[in-house]
């Protein structure tokens, strides 16, 4: 593959044919990038990093080391992947018996962040800017802003779009410590309250 100057590909890396990387993007040592994947603007792909044809990863994506990203997956714009954190694409998958044909996708909404060594089961939706923790195993849909632990993992709170835990007052209200923007609980999940001008 001739290098593109608008991208870094790494010596050690194996880009195969039919591979799109956004301008800006950096793909560092003993990555692998499929035939058909798409990697979007101002990437930065950590080393030993997979990505199987197919996958979708939208702008400003942070994919730390040792990380596989299987066939089905999207990431949707400023998701961060953790170290050594897991995707799957098949529920029931058995050497002997192919079912490639039997894939579910998962979607990582914009702003996620997916903890170092979590576990992504496939056929589920990651909410934007929910944060999963590290070593959580996920079995389900996620909603927005959600903060999610353990295994299986359980939602135990809420964070902002920086990341931060949420503290709600007795009227369903809470501020970023951080960004100052406030966000109101109510029975539907977390909405962020536009600031006025």
């Amino acid at each position: 593959m001739t290098q593109d100057l608008s991208y870094f590909v790494h010596a050690t890396a194996v880009v195969d044919e039919g591979v799109e990387i956004g301008e800006g993007s950096k793909i560092w040592h003993f990555c692998h990038l499929m035939r058909g994947c798409r990697i979007g603007r101002n990437c930065n792909l950590g080393q030993n990093v997979v990505v199987s044809p197919g996958v979708v990863l939208g702008d400003n994506v942070k994919v730390q080391n040792n990380v596989s990203i299987y066939t089905g997956v999207v990431c949707e714009d400023d998701v961060f992947l953790g170290p050594s954190c897991v995707f799957t694409n098949v529920v029931n998958p058995r050497s002997a018996i192919v079912r490639k044909d039997q894939y579910k996708p998962t979607r990582v909404k914009k702003g996620a962040t997916i903890g170092a060594n979590a576990t992504i089961v496939c056929g589920h939706v990651i909410g934007k800017y929910a944060m999963i923790g590290a070593g959580a195993v996920v079995t389900h849909d996620v909603p927005d802003y959600a903060l999610m632990i353990g295994n299986p993992a359980r939602q135990t709170g809420w964070v902002s779009e920086y990341g931060h835990t949420l503290h709600f007052n007795a009227e369903g209200f809470a501020t970023c410590p951080e960004s100052g923007r406030r966000y109101r609980l109510t029975p539907h999940g977390l909405t962020l309250i536009e600031p006025t001008e």
